[in-house]
């Protein structure tokens, strides 16, 4: 399962993912939030493609238009409003165990900088920490961690063939147009895939 079709499966699931819509040259953003616009390929390398984070509706449209055309129809934009992540990271479900990897502020930071706050192993042994045990606190792994049952069923056929599901999450806030937090903290899932 490649990134497409994770944002597939993730939208017509009941976890609480991104609300993000597929991007045409007709689409009109609101000029009153900040917008995120990522991309997915139908086939190829789908890792590290053109994305926009955070930015106003004019340069976020003018990104989208310029990576549709770069796309030339192997693939889909795709838009959702920004979102201001206080704490992020991915879960790599396995059929027996998962693995945390744990980050503070935007997943960014793990995955393109290799900082990391703490990576939490769970398996029937029991819960080993490596790095800060206190990062993530004990409603926040729950949170995280009810949600397994969920991506084991979903993606069970993979599991068959020894794959694993790696979903990236963030606890994070809605942003007002000049970033700052609105509302309260909540769970999101971006992006799945299998590995």
């Amino acid at each position: 399962m490649n990134k497409l079709m994770g944002f597939f499966e993730l939208r017509s699931s009941s976890l609480p993912v991104v609300p993000w819509e597929e991007y045409n040259k007709n689409t009109l953003l609101d000029e009153n939030l900040l917008w995120t616009i990522r991309s997915a390929v139908f086939h190829g390398d789908d890792l590290n493609l053109p994305r926009l984070i955070g930015c106003n509706s004019h340069e976020a449209k003018i990104f989208a238009d310029k990576t549709l055309d770069d796309l030339d129809d192997n693939g889909i934009v795709i838009y959702y409003p920004f979102f201001i992540a206080e704490k992020s990271g991915t879960m790599n479900v396995y059929k027996d165990k998962v693995v945390i990897e744990a980050v503070k502020d935007d997943l960014w930071n793990l995955v393109t900088y290799s900082e990391r706050d703490v990576t939490v192993f769970i398996s029937e042994q029991g819960i080993e920490y490596d790095g800060n045990e206190d990062f993530l606190i004990s409603n926040e792994m729950n949170e995280l961690c009810n949600y397994v049952p969920k991506l084991r069923h979903m993606f069970r056929d993979f599991f068959i063939e020894g794959k694993s599901v790696l979903v990236e999450w963030s606890f994070a806030y809605n942003s007002d147009i000049n970033k700052n937090k609105t509302g309260d903290k909540y769970l999101v899932f971006y992006e799945a895939r299998t590995v």
